[in-house]
């Protein structure tokens, strides 16, 4: 049995350094009330630029859009950088695991990334999102099979899978067959429509899960990220609502979901529920047909391109 906390707060758009100081403090926080996993949305350090077209339609780019899509690339962060090193630092201080959404840059391109930190190791795992939905794809780059390992902890596997690649029946599938058992949805999906899908993902693997989105008002993002918006110019409403929400392996809504507010969710977990519950349903074992229904998965990593000697 352990805490977990998820996290519903807004980044601070632009700027990923204040956004790693805010985590850091969101994390002591959960750590006092005696979490020992933090997970947080999706793109929370980046930021997800909800409502930008980056001056894109079929056939046509503008000037204003690079520069959107420029900006967006300096505020976004390596793994292996300054903001990701704060949040190493911090896990170690209270011995609390850390699930994060970052914007990765990569050379000239970005990923949606989920990284899972833990107090020994610092970065212990991350997952670049497979598929990018809809015009995210204008902006984002497409993971590989390399990066969907869960991560073993002293409290079970974590595994992430990033908002709508939950709508991935393969991918959910490769996911409980690594035996995930705490299954993080860091999301930007604020849909009524979000929560059902979190309680059948969870009674599907026999898996936790742990949704986190952001709480974010439109004034938040900086004037010339407003102006592109088209909306009031105050910015006072909500544009991404929350819905963060824990599950339990049988499907018991533990917390949330809650909306239009920044807040920490808590729940005990005890992982022994859903391999208690395999009694009944096991879904890559013994409630599978693999003599009709078989899955593969490519799990090596797909450079565009390999360099070396004849």
């Amino acid at each position: 049995m352990f805490k977990a906390a998820v996290v519903q707060a807004s980044s601070v758009p632009f700027q990923p350094g204040k956004t790693a100081e805010k985590a850091v403090e969101l994390v002591r926080t959960a750590a006092r009330e005696g979490a020992s996993l933090v997970v947080f949305p999706e793109a929370f350090i980046g930021g997800y630029p909800k409502g930008a077209s980056f001056g894109t339609l079929v056939g046509r780019r503008t000037d204003e859009g690079r520069a959107l899509f420029k900006r967006y690339l300096d505020g976004a962060v390596e793994v292996k950088g300054p903001e990701i090193a704060l949040l190493s630092e911090v896990s170690a201080e209270t011995g609390v695991h850390i699930v994060v959404g970052i914007i990765e840059r990569v050379g000239g391109t970005l990923y949606c990334t989920g990284v899972t930190i833990s107090p020994e190791k610092g970065v212990a795992g991350y997952h670049r999102k497979l598929m990018p939905t809809g015009t995210e794809r204008i902006i984002w780059g497409f993971g590989d099979g390399s990066t969907i390992s869960p991560v073993d902890t002293p409290f079970g596997k974590v595994g992430t899978v990033i908002c709508w690649e939950n709508y991935m029946p393969a991918f959910r599938q490769a996911m409980y067959a690594q035996g995930t058992e705490i299954y993080c949805a860091p999301t930007a999906d604020d849909r009524a429509t979000w929560a059902p899908t979190m309680i059948h993902v969870a009674v599907e693997g026999r898996v936790h899960v742990l949704s986190a989105c952001q709480a974010i008002k439109l004034n938040e993002y900086p004037s010339f990220y407003r102006e592109d918006f088209h909306l009031d110019a105050k910015g006072e409403n909500y544009i991404m609502h929350g819905g963060s929400m824990i599950v339990d392996a049988l499907g018991k809504v533990l917390a949330g979901p809650v909306f239009d507010e920044e807040t920490i969710l808590y729940a005990d977990i005890d992982t022994g529920l859903g391999r208690a519950s395999n009694l009944d349903f096991d879904v890559v074992g013994h409630y599978s047909r693999p003599d009709v229904f078989q899955l593969s998965v490519n799990t090596a990593p797909m450079s565009p391109v390999k360099f070396g000697s004849k």
